[in-house]
């Protein structure tokens, strides 16, 4: 009787200690699970560099944020140059729900790719149904046109303009970015950093946004005001393409 009970407290005890553990991970897994916003971004094969990692350099900080980058699968995907490529951690088939989905632009060839790719415009069909955001920078504007997100006005990269504007319908605005209920487009690869801090003001609020802009020291004074094409010559504007055409794969 004695070593039966004896047995028996061993196996509350052990039972006792088995379920506060259990809790204790529990109540740490759910104090792990990120509060803040959940950002996905897509990349494809000839994205821009810049169009995902300067939104992803301002949205990861955000409190409590994650950032993931996407790809059809996983793995390495190739950047426009060919020379540098980032690492999708999920594929398209992974993820079901987004906060915000970003959609950067890349060479003529590789978002001319990706506006043809049933898996990928299907993936952003689904994920905008239940996103706070749907965006994109650059030439990312045309993949949600093709997946029949754009309504009413847009941006994007100044020599896709014309094109925006007969393939979709929608009037071009040429700004930073330009909401329209809850797609929000930007222009040319380094105004995704003006889109990521709208954003950050939207998912925290103004001061935290500023905050991050200090904190990545976003105060750019480039040393030639040549960076806006409404007021660039011709040449300018030839030479410019045809630096984007020659570095590109």
């Amino acid at each position: 009787m004695t070593t039966t009970n004896g047995t028996t407290r061993r196996t509350v005890l052990a039972g006792a200690v088995a379920g506060a553990a259990l809790g204790a991970a529990a109540g740490a897994a759910h104090a792990a699970e990120p509060a803040g916003p959940h950002v996905g971004i897509l990349l494809y094969d000839r994205f821009s560099l810049l169009d995902p990692t300067g939104p992803a350099e301002v949205l990861s900080r955000l409190p409590g944020a994650t950032v993931t980058m996407i790809g059809e699968r996983r793995g390495p995907v190739r950047t426009d140059t060919g020379d540098v490529s980032l690492l999708a951690d999920r594929a398209v088939d992974e993820v079901r729900r987004l906060d915000v989905l970003l959609v950067p632009g890349g060479s003529e060839r590789g978002t001319v790719a990706a506006m043809e790719n049933p898996v990928l415009l299907d993936f952003v069909r689904r994920i905008d149904r239940h996103t706070r955001w749907t965006t994109s920078v650059c030439t990312g504007s045309l993949v949600l046109g093709a997946a029949g997100l754009l309504r009413d006005r847009a941006t994007t990269y100044w020599a896709s303009a014309g094109y925006l504007e007969s393939a979709f319908g929608v009037t071009y605005v040429p700004e930073r970015y330009v909401v329209s209920g809850k797609v929000v487009t930007s222009a040319g690869v380094s105004a995704g950093i003006d889109l990521a801090l709208f954003l950050a003001a939207e998912l925290s609020d103004e001061t935290t946004a500023r905050g991050i802009q200090l904190a990545v020291e976003y105060d750019p004074h480039p040393p030639f005001d040549s960076g806006n094409a409404a007021d660039a010559t011709p040449e300018l504007k030839a030479l410019a393409l045809r630096l984007l055409a020659d570095s590109q794969t």
